[in-house]
């Protein structure tokens, strides 16, 4: 039986993006794991979305769309008490975008950080039959900020581990998530370098910007960075407008990216372009040669550019036709 399934599991969190322009705010359906459930969809992927989010307003708008677009959500979680996290997000007039805090009304945990182990262990054996149709398994290392949550992710990597199931990891650095939580808040930043660091080697294929592999490995270069993790990644480097460097099955190199004047947010785009990879490494059983790895970056880093020619993540990822005709007229 051929695998297709991508199980993500992590936030599913609202941003609240603010313009510098006019200072004015929106608020979009967001979160790294969140949206590449819902872009690998577009792109013709069966994707499973696993997290937890607050019974409100904001909970509901996710299963809405989680519906809309048919991402499985047999195993979301929704809880009365904690509300889902809404992010500051400040834009630029360039569309770049930093993190500034969260809105934290009367609150000081948030749906994504209660995501619970004995929720998943009641139906362990629906579960294990889900594992075994997954070829690929998708988490952050924001889950790691919260104890409850921490403990739900290593008990979903144990299961994992007993199938043919590749992990990947989007190291996605955000330590605002990490100051505000408390369990983690008195954790050192070194200690917090250490325990993400010792996490990223559960992965298979490992995804970071380059200021985020400066940060923790001391280098931008994916195949020294793989020779020193335990299971040797596949390592995929993104920076900003400049060219991708990645280490994959072996062969080293670096892909030209899109650059535009017409890009307005890029939020979202990792999340667009790391579901373009891996609507591609599914739809090949994995690319073998140079020239199919070449044109799955390609193909990844169209999904990610056209994502930033609107606002918000999950409503400007584009579909599987879209991708095609824009990654066509580009050959």
């Amino acid at each position: 039986m051929k695998k297709t399934k991508v199980v993500c599991i992590g936030e599913a969190l609202i941003d609240r993006i603010r313009n510098k322009r006019d200072q004015n705010f929106k608020d979009f359906l967001g979160g790294a794991p969140a949206n590449v459930a819902c872009a690998l969809k577009k792109l013709q992927i069966d994707s499973i979305f696993m997290g937890c989010v607050g019974d409100d307003d904001f909970g509901r708008n996710f299963i809405e769309k989680f519906n809309e677009l048919e991402v499985n959500i047999d195993f979301l979680q929704v809880v009365k008490k904690e509300p889902t996290r809404i992010v500051k997000v400040n834009r630029d007039n360039l569309g770049d975008r930093y993190f500034s805090g969260f809105d934290v009304s009367n609150h000081r945990v948030f749906a994504d950080e209660v995501f619970n182990r004995d929720y998943l262990k009641k139906d362990i054996r629906s579960l294990k039959k889900l594992f075994l149709e997954t070829k690929y398994f998708v988490t952050g290392t924001n889950i790691l900020s919260s104890s409850i949550s921490a403990e739900c992710i290593f008990y979903i990597l144990k299961e994992v581990s007993k199938f043919d199931i590749k992990v990947v990891i989007d190291l996605n650095w955000r330590e605002v998530f990490w100051d505000y939580s408390t369990f983690s808040s008195k954790i050192s930043k070194q200690e917090r370098l250490n325990l993400i660091k010792d996490f990223l080697n559960n992965s298979h294929i490992l995804k970071m910007a380059k200021e985020e592999a400066i940060m923790f490995f001391g280098n931008g270069n994916p195949f020294e960075i793989s020779r020193t993790m335990v299971n040797q990644p596949d390592v995929i480097i993104t920076d900003a407008g400049n060219p991708i460097s990645w280490f994959i099955n072996g062969v080293q190199g670096t892909t030209e990216v899109i650059n535009s004047s017409e890009i307005v947010d890029t939020t979202g785009a990792g999340d667009a372009f790391l579901a373009g990879l891996l609507s591609k490494f599914v739809s090949l059983d994995f690319p073998l040669s140079e020239f199919e790895i070449r044109k799955c970056i390609e193909f990844a880093s169209c999904c990610g550019y056209l994502t930033c020619l609107g606002e918000g993540a999950i409503e400007q990822q584009p579909n599987f036709k879209k991708v095609n005709q824009f990654f066509g007229s580009k050959i």
